[in-house]
Formats: C-alpha cells, sequence, structure tokens
C-alpha cells in the first residue's frame, strides 16, 4: 500500500519535534487520521484509553537528517498511526551525555564526517532501542580493506584486487576482531529479517575474520604495470586511499592508451575528476589496487531499504571525462535503471552482511558479471516520490512488525501484491528504430612505413623464445619493454659492426641503423607508434626482393617487421568527432537541441539509459583513437581521449573480428596479386584484354582509371621520376638555410619526410628494372598526406604525381581483395567471417539483455516513453575489413539487381566509388513497425546506408553522386515493401510542426550535404534569460526562442516531418567544439542509402549463408528471396520459425488505445522515440567480448 491510496481519508502531516518529552503526548493519536489501518475499526471503543506512540529517533548530523529526501521520508513515515518521530539536535548529540539524549524506542543513526558514532553506540547500549542501520558495523564500512573482506567472504564478486599496507604503527588494521563482531548482537536490538536468533553475523558469513585481508607491504612499480604482494594488475588499474573517507582514487592508464591517470574527487561544482599526465603510483600512504573494469562509462548506484528491496539509478562515470551531468535545477543526472535477479541477490547479501536496512552500494556492470566495488552505507536516493513511499512504507512496516507486539499495539503485516510487471509497448504508426551498426573506418593518419629484414643473430632468437614466439611461429612486439629489448640489440649489433669489420654479424648494417633510428624517434616509446613482428623461418628466407641479399640459405631464420607511423592525426581526430557529433543526427529527434548540443535524440536517449552502446575497435592505436573521438563526439564528452578510449572502446582483437594479419595473406590472394603483377608489369597500352582480365566485373571507376594510365609501365616510370624529382627538392631545401628547421605537419622534419620518400624511391624500382606493384598504395598514401597537410612546402609536381599514383591506386588496392567477383566473396569472408556473425548476432539479440543498463518505467520522471530502448553496436577497423564486408554486400547476393531497381540504382552507385577512403561508413538500421502482425515479415524493416568516407584533395572533382539519404522521392515509387506507413497521418503531423521546424533552422535536414568542419568556431553554449532559454548572440538570429515550458511539452525528444522525412538528414552542419585551426581537414561525403526496404528475414538468412562454412561459389541468386516457414540456424543448427523475430514483450497496440495515444501526442508535440526489441536466438550473455571470440570462431576461415 502507498500513500497515493489513502486519498478518502487525507492525513495531516507530522514531523516529530526535537523534545522528546512532547512527543510522548498521549494526545496525538487524536488529532490524525489513520495512514495504515490495518486494525478492525468495530474493535476500537471511542472511551477506550489512547494507544501507546512507537517513538523513532534519528540520530545523525543536521546536514543529513534535514535533507529533503529525509525530510520526505519522515513525512510519510510520521503518517503511520502509530509512528511518532523525533530529530536529535545536532547540538545535542555533540554536546551532551547520551543519558541526556531524547528517549526512543526505535533509533536511526548513521555515521557521517564529523559524527560521534562512539556516542550513538553508547546511547544504544543504555537504552537498548531497535537500531535500524547496525552502528559498530559503521565502523567496519569506514575501512575499504575490511568492507572488501566482507564482500568477499560473502561470495559477492568484486575487481581482483590486492591491499598495500603502509601504516607501520597499525598493521593489523585491517584484521577483523571476531569479538567486535560478536558485540554487533549484544548492543542494541538489530533486526534480523527473520534469519533466525541464532544467524549471528560470522554464521552468515562463515569466515575466518583473522584471515581478511593479506598485511604485506610490497610494491614492485613497472611503466605499464605494479606488482603487490606479488599480484600483478596492468594498467588500466584503480588506486583506492583504505579509507572510505577518503574519495581520492585514482584511475592509471596504460602508455598504449595514452598514459597519465584520471584522479576522481567528491563533486567540486560541475566536476568530478580531472586528468593528470602523472602516470606513477602514490608512494605515501596505504592503498587497495585493483583491476579496472571496463563498463561503458555508467556506474549503477544501488540503495536498498531491508534486503527485499532495492532502487538502482544509473549516472555518467566520474572517471569519463569528470564534467557532471546537473539537470535545469543544478541537481546531478541520474535515472532508474532495472537490476536483473543476480544483482538482486547481491543486494540482499549487502544489505545482511552489513546490517544496513538503509544501506547504500556501487555496482560496476561489466563482462557480463556485476562487481560491487564500494558500500556507503545508510544513503537515500534522491528526487524519487515513488521511492520515498516505498522507503517510508517499508521502514514503516519492519517498525511496527517489530514493536507492535511489544507495545500490545492492535498491527497486523500488510498483504503485498507483487507489482504486476510492466510490458512495454508502443504507439504510433510510424516505424521506429530499434538497432544501429555501423562499420567505420579509422580516420586521417600518418603515412605507415615498414622494412622487413632477415634477422640471425642468436640474441634475436634468444628474445623470440623468451617471448614464446615458438609456439605460433610468430610475435608482436609492441610495450616499450619489448621495443626497448629489440633497440639493446641493435645498438649491440652496430657497435660489434663497427668495431671488427671481420665480424660474423650477417644482419644488414643499413637495415640494423634504421631500426635504431625508428625505435629511437620521438624519444620515448608509445606502443601506438611503433611495433616490430618477428615471424619465424625454419627454412630461412624463401625469396629475396630489392632489398635483401642475393644469397640463400637453409638454415632457420627470423623475419623481422619493423613497422611504424599510420598514427591518427589530429586532423583525422576531427574528423572522427564531428562524425560522432553528425551521427547523432540519425537517430529520432536527431534535429533538436539537448543541452546546448545539436542531436537531442541520441543525447537524451543515451542519458536516460534507453540507448545500449557498445563500440569496439581493433588493436590498432589509431584505430582506437578513432573510437575514441567519435565517442566524444557522439555522446557530447570533454576533455582527453584516453580516459573515453578506457572506459568507452571495447579492443575487438578475439579471432579477427575487427583485426587481420595482413603478412599472411591467402592462397586466393597470393594468386591474385601475381596476376595484377603480371598485367601491371607489360609495357604497352591496355587491350581489351586487359579490360577484359582486370577489370571482369565493369568497374565504372576502374575503367576511368585504365584510361588515365593507359600505358601501366610507363606511367610508373613518370611515377618513379616525379620521386626522385621530389627527393631531390627535398634535399635542396635541407640544404637551404632558412628552411633546415622548418617544422611540418604533425612534427615531422624535412629529414624524416625524406627519409619515407627515399626508401619508397629506392623500393619501388627493384635491381632488375621492374617495379613493385605493391609499393603503389603506399607512394599514394604518402603524396596524398603531402598534398594536404605539407602544401605549404610548395614542392613542384605533386599534383601530376597525387593524380598518377592515385590511378595506379584506384587499381592496385580494390583488385587486390579479388579480381572476379567469386575472388572478392572468397577473400571478403576470409576477412569478414567473425564480423558478419557478430552483425547477425546484433540484429538478432535485441531483446532484453539483464547486463545492459536499463531504465526502470516505474520510477523515471520527465521521461515520455520510458519503455524506449535502442541498440547501437559500432564496429571501428581498417581498410581491409571495410573492402571486404562491401565485396559481401555487393557479390554475396542480398538482393537480385534484375528485380530490384533499388538495388540496381545502388549497385550502380557502388561502381562509380573509387576510394573507400579515411572514415569510410557502412551502416545499417533495423525499424519495427508495432502496427504489423507480430508473425508478419513486414513487421520489422531494414535500412543499408553507405558513405565513402572523407573527399580527396581540392582538385579531386570526380565524385559520385548518389540517390541521398532516405531520399523523399522514394516515398512515391509505388507499393513496394516499404509503403506500409500511414503517410496521410504523417503530412497533420508535419504540418503541425511548421512552426517548430523554424525553430531549429540550424539543424535542418540537409540531403547530400558534406559534414563541413568549420576552424575556429566552438559550439554556442546557450545562456539563461528568465525562464528562457536562448543561444548565444553568434547564432541567435537562427532559432527562435523557446521556453524551458514549452521544450517540456515538446519533450526532448520531438522528430520533425514524416516517418520517412524524419530521418532524411545526411548530416547537419555543426562547428567543432573548440577546435583550433588544424591544416585542411576534409569534408566527409554524406551517408548514401543503398536500400530501405530489406525484411530482417531476408537479411538474416543472407548473413546466415554468408557465416556458414560454404565452397568458393558464390551462392545462387534466385535463393536469396526465399521464403519458407522455417529455416535452420547455421549457428545452432536448429531449425528456427519465423516468430523468432517478433519480440515477446512488444505486443501490437490496441486500435482504441492506439487512438488515445496519437491524439495525446498530438497535443504534446512528443512523436519521436526509440525503441528496441527484437528476440534473440543466441543467449543475452554473448555480449560479453570473451563470449564474442567464442561465437566468432566456430567457422574461421583458416589461413594458408
Amino acid at each position: 500500500m502507498s500513500v497515493t491510496e489513502t486519498e478518502n481519508d487525507p492525513p495531516r502531516f507530522f514531523v516529530g519535534g526535537e523534545d522528546g518529552d512532547e512527543l510522548l503526548d498521549p494526545d496525538r493519536s487524536s488529532d490524525f487520521n489513520r495512514f495504515y489501518d490495518h486494525a478492525e475499526e468495530e474493535e476500537e471503543e471511542y472511551d477506550s484509553p489512547p494507544e501507546r506512540q512507537i517513538v523513532v529517533g534519528i540520530c545523525s548530523m543536521a546536514k543529513k537528517s534535514k535533507s529533503k529526501p529525509m525530510k520526505e521520508i519522515l513525512e510519510r513515515l510520521s503518517m503511520f498511526k502509530y509512528i511518532m518521530v523525533v530529530i536529535f539536535e545536532e547540538d545535542v548529540i555533540l554536546n551532551e551525555a547520551v543519558e541526556n539524549w531524547p528517549l526512543c524506542d526505535c533509533l536511526i543513526s548513521f555515521h557521517s564526517k564529523g559524527f560521534p558514532l562512539d556516542k550513538a553506540v553508547a546511547y544504544a547500549k543504555l537504552r537498548n532501542p531497535f537500531v535500524i542501520n547496525d552502528l559498530n558495523m559503521q565502523y567496519h564500512i569506514q575501512d575499504r580493506r575490511e568492507v572488501y573482506g566482507i564482500l568477499k567472504a560473502e561470495g559477492i564478486l568484486l575487481p581482483r584486487y590486492a591491499v598495500l599496507n603502509r601504516d607501520p604503527n597499525n598493521p593489523q588494521a585491517n584484521i577483523m576482531d571476531p569479538q567486535k563482531i560478536q558485540n554487533c548482537e549484544t548492543k542494541g536490538r538489530t533486526y534480523n529479517y527473520g534469519l533466525g536468533e541464532d544467524c549471528g553475523y560470522g554464521a552468515v558469513l562463515g569466515m575466518n575474520w583473522s584471515r581478511a585481508v593479506d598485511t604485506e607491504c610490497n610494491l614492485i612499480e613497472g611503466e605499464d604495470h605494479v606488482e603487490v604482494n606479488g599480484e600483478v594488475f596492468q594498467k588500466p588499474f584503480v588506486e583506492k586511499p583504505v579509507s572510505a573517507e577518503d574519495h581520492n582514487v585514482y584511475i592509471y592508464y596504460p602508455t598504449s592508451a595514452g598514459g597519465g591517470s584520471q584522479r576522481l574527487f567528491r563533486k567540486i561544482g560541475s566536476r568530478s575528476s580531472v586528468y593528470s599526465p602523472e602516470s606513477n603510483v602514490r608512494k605515501t600512504g596505504s592503498y587497495i589496487y585493483e583491476e579496472f573494469m571496463p563498463t561503458d562509462g555508467t556506474d549503477v548506484k544501488v540503495y536498498t531499504v531491508g534486503p527485499d528491496y532495492a532502487h538502482a539509478e544509473a549516472r555518467k562515470s566520474p572517471a569519463l571525462d569528470g564534467k557532471v551531468e546537473r539537470d535545469s535545477e543544478g541537481k546531478e543526472v541520474r535515472y532508474p535503471v532495472i537490476l536483473n535477479a543476480r544483482e538482486k541477490l547481491i543486494a540482499w547479501k549487502v544489505c545482511l552482511a552489513f546490517k544496513q536496512t538503509v544501506c547504500g552500494f556501487d555496482l560496476l556492470r561489466a563482462n557480463g558479471q556485476s562487481y560491487v566495488c564500494d558500500v556507503n552505507g545508510f544513503s537515500f536516493v534522491k528526487n524519487s516520490m515513488k521511492y520515498y513511499d516505498d522507503c517510508a512504507k517499508i521502514l514503516g512496516n519492519i517498525i511496527m512488525r517489530e514493536l507492535a507486539p511489544q507495545f500490545q499495539i492492535p498491527w497486523s503485516i500488510p498483504l503485498e501484491a507483487e507489482d504486476i510487471p510492466i510490458v512495454p509497448t508502443t504507439s504510433g504508426t510510424m516505424m521506429e528504430l530499434r538497432c544501429v551498426i555501423a562499420v567505420i573506418r579509422h580516420g586521417d593518419r600518418t603515412p605507415k612505413q615498414k622494412m622487413k629484414m632477415e634477422v640471425k643473430h642468436q640474441k634475436f632468437f634468444d628474445l623470440f623464445e623468451k617471448c614464446d614466439g615458438y609456439k605460433s611461429g610468430k610475435l608482436k612486439l609492441k610495450k616499450p619493454k619489448q621495443l626497448q629489448e629489440v633497440l639493446d640489440i641493435a645498438r649491440q649489433l652496430l657497435i660489434e659492426l663497427g668495431q671488427n669489420n671481420d665480424s660474423e654479424i650477417e644482419e644488414s648494417k643499413a637495415k640494423l641503423e634504421q631500426l635504431k633510428t625508428v625505435l629511437e624517434m620521438y624519444g620515448h616509446f608509445s606502443g601506438i607508434n611503433r611495433k616490430v613482428q618477428l615471424t619465424y623461418l625454419p627454412h630461412g628466407c624463401p625469396k629475396t626482393s630489392s632489398e635483401e641479399e642475393d644469397s640463400k640459405r637453409n638454415e632457420p631464420s627470423l623475419l623481422l617487421v619493423l613497422k611504424w607511423g599510420g598514427e591518427l592525426t589530429p586532423a583525422g581526430r576531427v574528423q572522427a568527432e564531428e562524425l560522432g557529433r553528425a551521427f547523432r543526427c540519425m537517430y529520432p529527434g536527431g534535429q533538436g537541441d539537448y543541452a546546448g548540443f545539436p542531436g537531442c535524440g541520441l543525447l537524451r536517449l543515451h542519458s536516460t539509459y534507453r540507448h545500449d552502446l557498445k563500440i569496439y575497435a581493433s588493436d590498432e592505436g589509431r584505430v582506437q583513437m578513432t573510437a575514441a573521438a567519435f565517442a566524444k563526439g557522439l555522446l557530447a564528452l570533454e576533455g582527453e581521449l584516453t580516459p573515453i578510449l578506457v572506459q568507452m572502446v571495447k579492443s575487438a582483437n578475439m579471432n579477427g573480428l575487427l583485426d587481420s594479419d595482413s603478412d599472411s595473406l591467402s592462397s586466393c590472394q597470393h594468386r591474385v596479386k601475381a596476376r595484377l603483377h603480371e598485367i601491371l608489369q607489360r609495357d604497352r597500352e591496355f587491350t581489351p584484354e586487359d579490360y577484359e582480365k582486370l577489370n571482369p566485373s565493369g568497374s565504372i571507376s576502374l575503367i576511368k582509371s585504365m584510361q588515365v594510365i593507359k600505358n601501366p609501365v610507363k606511367t610508373c616510370d613518370k611515377v618513379y621520376s616525379l620521386i626522385q624529382s621530389l627527393t631531390s627538392q627535398i634535399r635542396q631545401r635541407m640544404e637551404d638555410p632558412k628552411s633546415a628547421d622548418i617544422q611540418l605537419y604533425h612534427s615531422e622534419t624535412l629529414e624524416l619526410m625524406l627519409r619515407r620518400w627515399s626508401k619508397l624511391e629506392k623500393d619501388f624500382k627493384t635491381k632488375n628494372g621492374r617495379y613493385d606493384i605493391s609499393k603503389i598504395p603506399d607512394i599514394y598514401d604518402c603524396i596524398k598526406y603531402d598534398v594536404q597537410h605539407n602544401g605549404s612546402l610548395k614542392l613542384e609536381n605533386t599534383m601530376e604525381l597525387y593524380r598518377l599514383s592515385k590511378a595506379l591506386a584506384d587499381i592496385v588496392i580494390p583488385q587486390e581483395y579479388g579480381i572476379s567477383n567469386a575472388e572478392k566473396l572468397e577473400i571478403a569472408k576470409g576477412y569478414c567471417t567473425p564480423l558478419v556473425r557478430k552483425i547477425r548476432s546484433d540484429l538478432q539479440r535485441t531483446q532484453d539483455d539483464d547486463t545492459v543498463n536499463k531504465l526502470h518505467p516505474l520510477y523515471s520522471r520527465g521521461v515520455m516513453s520510458p519503455e524506449r530502448h535502442v541498440r547501437t553496436r559500432l564496429y571501428f577497423t581498417s581498410e581491409s575489413h571495410v573492402h571486404s564486408l562491401l565485396s559481401i554486400l555487393r557479390y554475396g547476393a542480398l538482393c537480385d539487381e534484375s528485380k530490384d531497381d533499388q538495388w540496381k540504382r545502388a549497385m550502380d552507385y557502388l561502381n562509380v566509388v573509387n576510394e573507400l577512403n579515411y572514415m569510410t561508413q557502412i551502416v545499417i538500421m533495423l525499424y519495427e513497425d508495432p502496427n504489423k502482425e507480430p508473425s508478419s515479415e513486414e513487421r520489422f524493416h531494414v535500412e543499408l546506408h553507405f558513405s565513402p568516407g572523407a573527399k580527396g584533395c581540392e582538385e579531386d572533382k570526380n565524385l559520385p553522386a548518389g540517390y541521398g539519404y532516405r531520399p523523399a522521392s522514394r516515398e512515391n515509387e509505388g507499393p513496394k515493401k516499404n509503403s506500409h506507413r500511414n503517410d496521410s497521418d504523417e503530412e497533420v503531423h508535419a504540418s503541425r510542426k511548421d512552426e517548430m521546424d523554424r525553430s531549429v533552422v540550424m539543424f535542418k535536414p540537409m540531403v547530400s550535404d558534406p559534414i563541413h568542419i568549420h576552424r575556429k568556431s566552438p559550439l554556442p553554449r546557450s545562456r539563461k534569460i528568465g525562464s528562457v532559454e536562448v543561444l548565444s548572440e553568434t547564432s541567435s538570429s537562427l532559432r527562435t526562442p523557446r521556453t524551458i515550458l514549452e521544450q517540456k511539452q515538446s519533450g526532448l525528444e520531438t522528430t520533425h516531418g514524416s516517418a520517412v522525412k524524419r530521418f532524411s538528414i545526411s548530416f547537419a552542419r555543426h562547428p567543432t567544439n573548440g577546435f583550433e585551426l588544424y591544416s585542411m581537414v576534409p569534408s566527409i561525403c554524406p551517408l548514401e542509402t543503398l536500400h530501405n526496404s530489406l525484411s530482417l528475414k531476408q537479411v538474416d538468412e543472407f548473413l546466415a549463408s554468408i557465416a556458414a562454412p560454404s565452397s568458393d561459389n558464390l551462392p545462387d541468386t534466385s535463393t536469396a528471396h526465399s521464403s519458407s516457414p522455417t529455416y535452420t540456424s547455421p549457428l545452432s543448427g536448429r531449425r528456427i520459425s519465423l516468430n523468432t523475430y517478433t519480440p515477446a514483450k512488444i505486443q501490437p497496440t490496441p486500435l482504441t488505445n492506439l487512438t488515445e495515444k496519437l491524439t495525446k501526442e498530438k497535443t504534446t508535440s512528443s512523436t519521436s522515440g526509440t525503441s528496441s526489441c527484437v528476440t534473440k536466438v543466441k543467449p543475452s550473455h554473448e555480449e560479453s567480448p570473451h563470449d564474442d571470440a567464442k561465437h566468432a570462431s566456430t567457422t574461421l576461415p583458416k589461413k594458408k
């Protein structure tokens, strides 16, 4: 029963005064109507003596006892007929002897800063009241070591941890005293929740207290790890002071993510943490070191009231960017989320173990599990009326159950009806977004460089063995310590070579010098910049290249491949962040404004825990940093990328999900490369036969490139002479004293620039005079970089070199992934099968995942549609995966061009695209029409979108124009599959919103407009004038002011236009968030729709056919549209009926309800909203990275 159930008998609120004698006034009960009237009316006589009142004493610091949550709860508690509340004055608590404290029957007392806990314990011993929160246990809650000991003994999951105890005067501080625990039972009567009198604390936990925590003090610090008492913690790890009152918690980041640390502290204004470049741990004080748990940037706070009630709220992790999200009233933004069954059991255990009826603790949801990382003791939820009702009701019932029999008060335990589970339903005739999946190439990078050398010295073999290289025959060295060892070997061998010319060292001196120079660059190691790969060759190097010695040996050797460069540039960061910011606009409500940011729909969804976001990236630094910068833009985060990278980006190096070993090519790729090299090394103009051999699929972009080249060898001659000219110009600049110290883009020097071009000059033309075609992508890479970033050098003929190398690269790069359609598909499957399987799983499993933070519909305030939920999966990867996934979509028979005009148009467009540049995107969006029958194939609807990424140089005018993003013209194409939208309704809807559309001129949809990077133009922050919020002067003319009331009425998720038009936005223009001027940041091509009327069944069957082990043959296109009532899942072998696609918890909206809801929506102007709920075939726990690995590995093609 809640307060609202007593409307017919309204109570007068009464909060007990401070004077204990006044509270015991026997006439009080006659002044109030009943709150909980459980006794029978007939049994009461009007002339009977008044009943005894139960006095509840509140003993805490005034800041706590007079806080808003406490007042709200005490007002409700006072409404119990037999309960009277007395608040102990702070002055009395601090200055009076406990004998003079007010009397009470029940004591609610808890520790906070300055509170004399010893006096409270003495009072409980003196008066023997019924104690709600055990007082002795509150000593233990103040020490994190003891908290962790209790949690561990109770079998509650904790992050792996170790204690470093530096307190020499009190080495036993962290060892529990069994006597102290036992005394908890005698000092005051503690409510034991019906566990039985023999169920003391030790019995509940069954632990040996003297072994709670280790007392050693042993710390060894490495660059990327610490060793505490023998336990090794790799960065990122967390360092917590042992005192729970000390909130200075530090998180240390690995050098591969940028190093440094995040320093958390008690909130100061709008900050809760700050990033620091300091990477070394603290050297004084005692700390707990623990593994950092990847929680996707969210913390969950749980509040118990007794063991059977837990309220949970999620908030942005203070470690993410340190900015506290606050609402219009200045309160921290938190949203109630649903706890799963395991977490409810944890709450039950924590409440009982710490003997705190009212108890708060922190949960970390990571790796498919829930871990407790902190127990705070007595704490309340702020700003939740439903919680205040629940809390007062439960506390009142606990007190009455314990004390009513003692005072002969007529009271019986109320029968509690179980909460009816809320069944989420959707409303409106428009399709609702359920799931967004995007595969994105990394941003602009420095040129990748590579050097190969065969090494035979014993020192290299020793290093190979030391790092367990013989297990797999391969070794990847990226850590600073490992690279240092390689550098030491190179230095040592060079010294030996210098001292003794007759030395037996077989390694090339020039190669060793290059190895040493590259590893010494920057003056320090960072795993992101460089890596060394060692491969065991049992019979030595099989063949020679221009760089190798001509002698061929049979004894074993190691192939050392040194890779450097390829770092994300500042321009690449801007691109990624801008794309993230623009990506928001694809979500419903994306054209609006939320907290001063465009793309309000997504930000609102994400902040209210109705957005399940996971970001994956391959293990390369540029890819991970792109993902972090994108997340920063997408979620409007601030500050450094390192904390965002560590918390939001999952490194998906598992069975090739996003990584590929480019050095181990498949036999098919070797055949393709050999054929490609053969055709491109013929000194003649391309013949019709060459066109047929090189371009059997008839790609228009390829034909154009071949027409530019004409004779491949003559073009290579030109390219070679242009490179020679370029290196000669750079040497001249270096000799010129004026430009000797010139700084190029991204801290490069003329010497480094000359080094990379000289290497290409040397490698491109081999000793026998032939050209190494595999170097063409590197030449194009370098010239593209210099034309874009180093134009200020004004070197001659760079544009000619750009034009010719691009024409060659536009043939070599795409055709290395297969020349014929069958080869393209076979090679693509080799790269992409695990990713395809994962995407299929993402589309199927949009049903409940109990490890995902989800808004609790019962407790949410100010959210129009709490049941809605959308799922986003972002995969950041390199060029190979993007080429491969596009090949699968093009050549895997998803649709039949001859029968599907839209797909034919899409294929024509892709035929013209010549390059998949940085930030290329392939986007899959899943929608649901809740008005279709659950078993209907039309209920779920998939759309496919694509962008070729960043635009090339200004002179490159040959960019293809597609048909736009969700082009509106397609609405009138006749009765296609996607015509099941109520257009007339939408037009009425659109007309009603004309006024509102004018208020968002700034974010109007612009089909086929690129993202423009506005330099030196920070985002205009809003300023409040009374109750009106307008943007700053620079943009106030673009928006009509809207009052906060209007914003509330329209809802923060308002969308504009019809079902199709409301999404028909490629990317809105928005200024960058305070970025300084970067040299030429290229615009990004808008998304183009490839198809907007695919059924989920069709896409699922297509992905299943790709993911299944298959022959080299192309699938027959006639099977692409098979519509059998059941089909077999290649993953499980089970036959799955069509209704697998029907969400169990989403029911079609009844017509009467629908009409009411539509009417209501029109008055409130809130029609957007997204929700994701598609039943899964795989179990929901599969989302954890380890499960992904299992999932991905089932049919991973073996490389030959």
